[in-house]
């Protein structure tokens, strides 16, 4: 290939390379408007916005665009999905060995990709998933006795789905249900009933390892993983110690209610396994429910209600059911989503840049759009930091790389999802336009091209907050639920 791409005009290879970039790139387009500081040079800007956002209107939508470009830019149909630092690592032993992180890193790689019309980016990811299954198998049985396939924290492209490095971390097993939220995404956005009969092998396998999993709780009857962890926290014990392994986790009870879901909606739009289908049924009678309130108002992140060691710990993994799955919605369980906001308080708004931009999603999905916004501007803090941090610090390069620091790819992508999900939502039964719109963008905007769950495209404009204009198009035009400034309708979509 490089032999016949040296045969080939530069100035032909340049346009070959624009043309099929821009098939994909110019798909979506976003207008906040400009301001003052939108002639300046990336890093000047930087420097300014986090005081001064309202001189530049548009650095949200470049960085939006942005992280398309990474995406485009890291992986097609038939490649690797990125990693942790993508195609821009700088080192041969790079941080954390640059492989997928199952605990939140390679999802979050892929959140922006179905809402900003990249929907195909996510292909890779479905085929790196499809192939730890065999040995995810292997796993199962010899570390569980168990059927079906699991992964862990920790996997690379040779099929590693073994515990990771350390117990208080990598014993976590909501790595493979969480990877298979990635895979039903797709189909959700697409429709596309053969790429559903080519994931739910996987989806089952991953089904058919939790329920041979699940024991009983003495103390509440629920059904539960044990050993478990829930990435990457500890918790003091009545004794005083602290410990990481647990009975039925948060993030596990939340992942197996989802799949399971998941599962049975997919036997019965393909019409097979009814009998797995009613088992799955009858297990999730005893499933924790999507989240168990605390004393303190906050949602629970284990079965017992521990104390956190970490009360500002990065990951906020008890929230899974917030997003990326839709079991806690402020119209569906507005106590859990009360909550939800309770236990962001406590855990505050900064550190890496993954965790900043995951708060942003959160404070998406719970419908305020000045904390998202608040969020927003502090992954946009400018920083030259390179250490390895796991605490408060994130922000991003002069070049607009996430910072963690070091280098993560992940809180570019997660912040770009996040920058979607203030403008439209999906998931909780009809498409909201604007739902957490912040009064930095209420004056004015446009949009074309961002997609919606069920096979949509969304065209929008607003003016002070409020929608004037909107097209809800599809390849197979059929009736779809659409809050518009508050009050829902049914419309019927318009062909694309």
């Amino acid at each position: 290939m490089l032999s016949a791409a040296l045969k080939t005009p530069y100035e032909l290879q340049k346009g070959k390379h624009i043309l099929n970039y821009a098939k994909l790139f110019k798909r979506v387009n976003i207008d906040l408007g400009q301001g003052k500081s939108a002639k300046f040079p990336t890093n000047k800007r930087l420097d300014l916005f986090y005081k001064n956002f309202a001189d530049d209107k548009s650095l949200p939508v470049l960085f939006f665009q942005f992280g398309r470009y990474l995406s485009i830019s890291s992986t097609r149909v038939g490649l690797l999905p990125p990693n942790l630092q993508g195609l821009w690592a700088n080192q041969i032993n790079t941080p954390w060995n640059g492989d997928y992180h199952l605990d939140v890193n390679v999802q979050m790689n892929h959140w922006p990709v179905e809402v900003s019309n990249l929907s195909e980016l996510n292909l890779p990811l479905a085929e790196l998933v499809k192939s730890l299954v065999k040995p995810g198998e292997k796993t199962a049985k010899a570390y569980y006795n168990a059927d079906g396939w699991i992964a862990h924290v920790i996997t690379n492209v040779w099929g590693f789905t073994e515990p990771g490095e350390s117990a208080s971390w990598g014993a976590t097993n909501a790595g493979s249900g969480w990877l298979c939220n990635n895979l039903w995404d797709h189909y959700a956005f697409s429709q596309d009933v053969n790429y559903l009969k080519s994931i739910y092998p996987v989806l089952k396998g991953s089904a058919k390892f939790y329920k041979s999993v699940l024991i009983k709780d003495p103390k509440t009857g629920w059904s539960v993983t044990s050993p478990s962890v829930s990435p990457e926290n500890t918790f003091y014990l009545p004794n005083g110690k602290t410990a990481s392994i647990s009975m039925g986790p948060t993030i596990d009870n939340q992942i197996v209610r989802e799949l399971f879901t998941n599962v049975i909606t997919a036997s019965k739009l393909l019409n097979v396994d009814a009998e797995f289908r009613n088992e799955l049924q009858e297990k999730l009678k005893s499933v924790p429910p999507a989240g168990v309130i605390s004393k303190d108002g906050r949602i629970q992140e284990w079965i017992e209600d521990y104390k956190e060691t970490d009360l500002q710990h990065r990951h906020i993994s008890h929230l899974y059911g917030l997003y990326p799955a839709s079991l806690i919605t402020p119209l569906s369980t507005p106590d859990l989503a009360e909550a939800a906001k309770k236990t962001l308080e406590v855990r505050g708004d900064d550190g890496p840049s993954w965790t900043i931009a995951y708060k942003l999603l959160f404070w998406a999905r719970l419908h305020d759009g000045n904390r998202a916004f608040k969020l927003f501007k502090e992954i946009l803090k400018p920083t030259l930091r390179t250490d390895i941090n796991y605490g408060a610090g994130g922000g991003v390069y002069p070049n607009m790389l996430s910072a963690g620091p070091p280098f993560q790819i992940d809180g570019n992508f997660g912040a770009t999802a996040g920058i979607a999900e203030m403008l439209i939502q999906s998931h909780d039964g009809f498409i909201d336009l604007l739902p957490a719109v912040p009064d930095a963008w209420k004056a004015y905007g446009s949009i074309k091209g961002l997609r919606a769950r069920g096979n949509f495209t969304v065209d929008m404009s607003w003016k002070e907050g409020k929608i004037i204009s909107y097209r809800i198009s599809s390849s197979h035009p059929k009736r779809v639920k659409v809050k518009v400034n508050g009050k829902i309708s049914e419309i019927m979509a318009s062909r694309l």
